[in-house]
């Protein structure tokens, strides 16, 4: 994996702005194979297009956009996650849907209410189609098992095409993590017998992916904001230990998925959602990020923009980063329409190169820009992310 050795390098946490005709050719059922080739062919292109567009933008380490991943309308929150739901076998309708809430002397579960939304329900009444809906997420109904490999396959083969015609040394290739899709089908497993046997389950379905985007070369990126998410979706709700028990098996499971993957061809994404709310039942990173280390990845991103969670780089204060590793602060959000200036972004470089050592950090965005912000506003963020990066490495460097 590349680290900062003499200057700071840029990357970003995956999802970017769909082309118009892509997103409208995926929002169409495939009916034939000229209509699946066509679809191909214009992914192809898009995925040469989007790379060579990170290159122009000044970012170091890309990737394909997440164009593979169907985004079928122009705000499609989801989009990183449901994907999966076309990959695996053994997923289906729940018979017994999640409750909105739990029901009194029930034991612990997800639920389809955040804690977030009971306190502010005025809000989300008014802003509800700005929130992924819940109701089309299947339940575990079978014996997980991958099915999507030609897909997976599509994907690697454009990626690599096109980092090889841009000349890009490294790029990374995002996948679920194994506690988000547990979160994803709300926790709903009525195949297996336990919530270990569960885990157990889709950590094996799973491991068929990541093995793939590290064999094709690639750096593989978790993507997990249920580690963080999930404490605003328990009912009863969880005290800080009990979440962090919680929290821990479902690491446990996800480092068993990684099982003869070195770290260092791994980066873990780590946020509190990308819906744009107020975020005021968010879990704080002092209290998760010790589980977060333990995650067998070389790099960790994380919020750092995001006005929720732009102080909690005190927490490295306090916290050691362990030797070798490396930290991705966002240090532009997928939270704002107000593009960063580059002094800001330096500054907020800065503050982490300082902290943890200049070595150990890249800069990065604090979630996917794609559905988040219009297409021109993600540019200009990659831009800014860019341009703050050259005027920290002047700082740190020079």
């Amino acid at each position: 994996m590349r680290r900062s050795d003499d200057r700071i390098l840029t990357t970003h946490a995956g999802s970017l702005t769909r082309p118009t005709p892509l997103r409208e050719a995926w929002s169409k059922p495939i009916e034939n194979a000229a209509q699946d080739a066509a679809l191909q062919a214009l992914l192809r292109k898009s995925v040469s297009d989007i790379v060579f567009e990170q290159v122009a933008a000044g970012i170091d380490i890309p990737n394909d956009g997440e164009f593979g991943k169907p985004m079928r309308a122009a705000h499609d929150l989801a989009a990183w996650g449901t994907y999966i739901f076309g990959r695996l076998s053994g997923l289906g309708k729940a018979t017994d849907p999640a409750p909105e809430r739990a029901v009194p002397g029930q034991k612990m579960r997800i639920v389809g209410q955040r804690w977030e939304l009971r306190e502010f329900a005025d809000f989300y009444a008014a802003a509800m189609q700005n929130v992924p809906s819940v109701a089309s997420r299947p339940a575990c109904i079978g014996p997980l098992g991958y099915s999507g490999t030609a897909a997976l396959l599509a994907d690697l083969a454009n990626l690599k095409a096109a980092t090889a015609a841009a000349k890009v040394p490294e790029a990374f290739v995002t996948s679920i993590s194994v506690g988000s899709l547990e979160t994803f089908c709300r926790g709903q497993n009525e195949h297996y017998p336990s919530d270990e046997a569960y885990l157990e389950g889709i950590a094996q379905a799973l491991r068929v992916e990541y093995r793939a985007i590290v064999d094709a070369g690639f750096i593989l990126q978790l993507d997990d904001p249920g580690l963080p998410d999930t404490w605003d979706m328990l009912d009863p709700h969880p005290t800080v230990k009990e979440y962090q028990r919680y929290a821990l098996l479902r690491v446990e499971a996800q480092n068993h998925a990684l099982e003869g993957i070195s770290e260092d061809r791994v980066r873990y994404h780590m946020c509190w959602g990308s819906w744009q709310g107020p975020h005021t039942t968010d879990i704080a990173l002092r209290d998760i990020v010790e589980v977060m280390l333990k995650v067998n990845a070389q790099a960790y991103s994380v919020e750092a923009g995001n006005v929720r969670h732009e102080h909690e780089y005190k927490v490295w204060r306090d916290v050691k980063l362990p030797t070798g590793k490396i930290l991705i602060p966002g240090v532009v959000s997928h939270a704002t329409n107000v593009i960063e200036h580059p002094e800001l972004v330096a500054d907020r470089i800065v503050t982490y190169a300082n902290t943890v050592g200049r070595e150990n950090v890249i800069a990065g965005t604090d979630c996917g820009l794609g559905g988040r912000v219009h297409p021109q506003i993600a540019q200009a963020k990659l831009k800014a992310l860019h341009e703050g990066a050259e005027l920290a490495s002047r700082q740190l460097w020079h």
